[in-house]
């Protein structure tokens, strides 16, 4: 800096260009938006009344309605008639109840990395996005929980899932299972992301119970807002609680798809019982959440007129995220295979020739080609900035993530070590109709969120903007709340 000018590449600037925002990083609130204008853009999604209720969500909510209650349905008729009713057969006993619950378990990975690793760097382009994350986490996990409970053959025996020691059982919980370790993260997950979602959602809460017109949207708000006033002293035990809870639900990212991965890992089946598969799942997971958060949040950024909120800037660091997780996800693909064929082992050998080649060569394909190719479209900036494009790819990603555990649950079982077992796989109409089910469970949650919910973080948002305002001087936050 000299005489009020900065120096670049051996040239000054002058002082009048140097607030030229083509010199500083894009804003994460555009459009010069205002504390006050922040809270109408949020809360008007919230406070517009029942009868009033947009015709594309009543569409969308009919639609994710009827499928949930297919899926309910279909989870009667499956107690009514037994596992039958599935493809599962000898030597099959996994397949599609297994393949839904891993896939939902990655789904809801994004919101704790969003919310927790995110904030505890301090990354402000978080604030925009979490709320989305966090919501996807909770009812993700919900559609996750319900595979377990129904896939235990006998559904009123689903109690042998939870570590109950005790004498009066026909068989004690095994410890030593993955399986009951999957009970303790999957629960541990569900409870601190609800709390963790919740927690963060009280001052928002706050702002809709003062702005509530009806008696029972005041009722409802209050009691939900647990009393908030916005106190300095509330602020500082609150901050000091979601620091906490960030740090807590940290080491989940990595701890919870990493003993799902041991479902399959401490196995002897070849193909499954690989060191590899820890890191590959917790990157999966990150990578197919992050995809579902982009499913989600392009079109609400539309339909809401939230384009300021979540700007481009949003987008395209989700993207990055995207291209780095999808590559990692590649190099574990061809890693397994490198490992098999440098083990010399042909056991190891077969089942992975026989995932590329046998009669599932398909689902590996699609697999293999949304997972990894279809990514790397990314390091293209256009891909990374139209948010059409980006909402396309996401769902081949979507898809590609469900075929991933597809194929490695399958194609595995199909072929056992004796011939004379092998069996191909044939999913029926209810296995099918049960997957569809579950994303209307999911999506009919998630629009309910949108409906009542502040959807978009205003408390951290104002933060974020206030801090803008001594690097965007062209922004102006100040207004009355």
């Amino acid at each position: 800096m000299a005489n009020g000018e900065l120096i670049l590449n051996g040239g000054p600037i002058p002082a009048a260009d140097q607030r030229d925002p083509a010199w500083q990083s894009p804003p994460l609130v555009a459009g010069n938006q205002t504390y006050g204008s922040v809270t109408d853009t949020v809360c008007k999604i919230a406070e517009t009344k029942v009868q009033k209720t947009p015709v594309g969500w009543m569409i969308a909510f009919a639609i994710s309605a009827s499928f949930a209650g297919m899926f309910g349905a279909l989870i009667g008729y499956l107690i009514l008639c037994g596992v039958g009713v599935w493809g599962n057969t000898a030597p099959i006993f996994w397949a599609f109840p297994i393949v839904n619950f891993v896939f939902w378990v990655g789904i809801g990975h994004a919101g704790t990395l969003i919310s927790a690793i995110l904030f505890i760097f301090r990354q402000d382009w978080r604030t925009s996005i979490n709320r989305f994350a966090e919501a996807m986490t909770i009812f993700a996990v919900v559609c996750a929980g319900t595979f377990p409970g129904i896939h235990v053959g006998r559904v009123w025996m689903a109690y042998f899932l939870f570590p109950i020691p005790t004498t009066h059982l026909y068989m004690w919980p095994n410890f030593r299972s993955p399986l009951l370790w999957d009970v303790f993260a999957v629960g541990t997950y569900a409870s601190v992301s609800v709390v963790f979602w919740y927690m963060g959602m009280i001052p928002d809460l706050a702002t809709l119970r003062d702005r509530a017109k009806g008696k029972i949207r005041q009722i409802g708000y209050g009691i939900a807002s647990l009393g908030w006033t916005g106190s300095a002293s509330q602020w500082r035990v609150y901050e000091k609680a979601y620091v906490l809870l960030a740090a807590l639900a940290a080491p989940l990212v990595l701890s919870v798809h990493t003993i799902v991965s041991f479902d399959f890992a401490v196995s002897q089946l070849p193909g499954w019982h690989t060191t590899i598969f820890p890191p590959y799942f917790v990157a999966g997971a990150v990578f197919s959440g992050f995809a579902m958060v982009i499913t989600l949040i392009v079109p609400c950024r539309n339909w809401y007129g939230l384009g300021d909120l979540v700007t481009e800037q949003h987008l395209e660091n989700i993207c990055k995220i995207l291209l780095a997780t999808g590559t990692m996800v590649g190099l574990a693909y061809t890693t397994e295979f490198f490992m098999a064929w440098y083990s010399g082992n042909g056991a190891e050998q077969g089942a992975f020739l026989n995932r590329m080649f046998g009669m599932q060569w398909w689902a590996y394909w699609i697999m293999f080609t949304c997972n990894a190719f279809i990514p790397q479209l990314f390091w293209i900036k256009k891909f990374r900035t139209t948010p059409i494009l980006m909402f396309i790819i996401s769902i081949f990603v979507n898809i590609g993530m469900w075929f991933e555990r597809y194929v490695i649950v399958i194609t595995t079982l199909e072929r056992p070590n004796l011939p004379s077992s092998w069996q191909a796989f044939q999913p029926t109409w209810v296995d099918i109709g049960m997957l569809a089910g579950s994303f209307g469970l999911f999506f009919m949650l998630f629009l309910l969120f949108l409906r009542f919910l502040p959807i978009v973080a205003m408390a951290e948002i104002k933060a974020v903007l206030a801090h803008e305002k001594s690097h965007h001087p062209h922004h102006n936050p100040e207004s009355s709340h």
